[in-house]
């Protein structure tokens, strides 16, 4: 156990729980809770946005990769979120004149409230596993670091995002991911020169690899980066972690520039991860680090152990700082918006609804307290890859709410009929192709639940249109 690199992550660890007391002070309401009471300038949005996205599939997953078979064509996970980022700037103004808290929110009162219901659960449900992932992620770090059983640091990990969460909600999240976006360039960025150094340069490590692993399609493939730009698209169009970013933006212009900035952010970054995995593959080439030493606990190990064996204390310190930092500026994200989603469209609308503005806060804090125990037990027992968590979790809560949401901004005959047809076929149809129950031409199971979603959602408005004709929304009921 190394002193410096020690001291390095605790003192990271306890100022974002500094961050999150300092941040509670600032919540006077619900809405200053789940959507920092829409103060968010461009900058302040881009950071958020940006940290947000890049967490453990981002980091480790991406590391992992470029070390296995995608090679340089591992940057495509991270270049794929910059080209979403970049599309939602045409939506990022209709996200923000909505003037809603949660998506299941404007399901309620633009179709009604089966809709709001069914969208709900089918939100909630992925946060849970994509909060898992993101702990998983840094618990792999916490152990390597400490010596630490996986199990203890996942533990460790799931107390300190949802006690920082819990406290200061959005505004706790903005300003942790605002610091945490810096550590994850910096840190991983900072990594490469010293990696290089014990590999000899990068033509040493150019030498050393085939060379399909520098190309940049030809281990993800064509059809994988297109499978990857839609289900991303799609998914952070819907999902309450990323679209509430620009319900929290002061107007539509800081929605549109805190998009693009974050788009640029992702840009600059997606190289890094991926070029440390090539450099990692490489000295293993080399018989530099042992394959054996990071296959014994799996390839997500691959850049813990780079660092570990190449790097300076201090370097590793602050890598490892800045990996923890991408894994939970994204979990606090998902356990904001899972209980942002429970208390705002489960329990004032079902449950209480008479509900305090004091006691849907009460509710959603405790909630994201249930999920976070349930993110826990599932990152205990899920030894899977972290990308593969990811894909499956951002796949299903797309598949069904993608096209009513988008198309409900602009179409206003979208009804209640075509968006519960749209919920329920696109969902199923993502899960019948994950589940290998039916094939569609070898496609990600993404585009059969966007296929059925819009012709099940235009066939079934057109067959009961919304008798409003309007894309206005219902006002809340108080």
């Amino acid at each position: 156990m190394n002193f410096t690199i020690m001291s390095i992550v605790i003192i990271y660890l306890l100022i974002m729980l500094f961050i999150g007391w300092y941040s509670s002070k600032k919540i006077n309401s619900n809405e200053d809770f789940m959507v920092a009471g829409r103060r968010l300038g461009p900058i302040l949005m881009a950071g958020t946005l940006a940290a947000t996205e890049i967490g453990g599939g981002s980091s480790l997953g991406v590391v992992e990769k470029a070390y296995g078979d995608w090679g340089m064509s591992a940057a495509w996970y991270i270049i794929a979120m910059g080209i979403t980022f970049t599309v939602l700037t045409i939506f990022g103004s209709k996200f923000r004149s909505s003037m809603v808290k949660t998506v299941p929110e404007y399901f309620r009162r633009r179709y009604g409230k089966a809709p709001g219901a069914i969208t709900a659960i089918v939100m909630m449900l992925p946060l849970i596993g994509l909060t898992a992932s993101q702990l998983i992620a840094s618990a792999v770090i916490i152990s390597v670091i400490t010596g630490l059983s996986f199990n203890l640091a996942v533990i460790i990990v799931a107390i300190v995002v949802t006690a920082y969460s819990i406290l200061g909600g959005l505004w706790s999240v903005t300003i942790t991911d605002f610091v945490q976006v810096f550590l994850i360039v910096i840190g991983m960025a900072l990594a490469i020169p010293f990696a290089l150094k014990t590999a000899g340069g990068w033509d040493n490590v150019v030498a050393a690899l085939p060379k399909e692993h520098f190309s940049l399609t030809k281990g993800i493939g064509i059809k994988g980066i297109i499978g990857l730009v839609v289900m991303y698209t799609a998914s952070f169009a819907v999902g309450q972690e990323a679209v509430c970013r620009y319900y929290a933006a002061k107007d539509d212009r800081a929605a549109v520039k805190g998009s693009i900035y974050a788009a640029i952010i992702n840009f600059v970054y997606a190289f890094i991860p991926t070029v440390l995995g090539l450099i990692t593959l490489a000295l293993v080439k080399q018989n530099i680090i042992s394959g054996d030493a990071i296959m014994a606990n799996g390839a997500r190990y691959a850049l813990p152990t780079l660092a570990m064996q190449t790097m300076p204390s201090i370097i590793v310190g602050l890598l490892f700082a800045g990996i923890i930092s991408a894994t939970m500026s994204s979990a606090d994200s998902d356990l904001l918006g899972a209980g942002s989603i429970f208390g705002n469209d489960i329990y004032k609308v079902y449950i209480k609804k008479d509900a305090s503005d004091n006691d849907v806060l009460r509710v959603t804090k405790t909630s994201m307290f249930i999920i976070g125990v349930l993110a826990l037990l599932v990152a205990l027992f899920n030894k899977g890859s972290i990308i593969g968590i990811l894909m499956f979790s951002f796949t299903l809560r797309a598949g069904g709410s993608f096209i009513p949401y988008i198309l409900g901004h602009y179409w206003k005959k979208g009804s209640w009929t075509g968006t519960v047809a749209s919920l329920i076929t696109g969902s199923l149809g993502v899960v019948l192709v994950e589940k290998k129950v039916i094939s569609f031409f070898s496609l990600d199971p993404i585009f059969l639940g966007l296929l059925l979603s819009i012709v099940t959602f235009v066939i079934f408005t057109n067959l009961s249109p919304n008798p409003r004709n309007s894309t206005e929304l219902e006002p809340e009921v108080e």
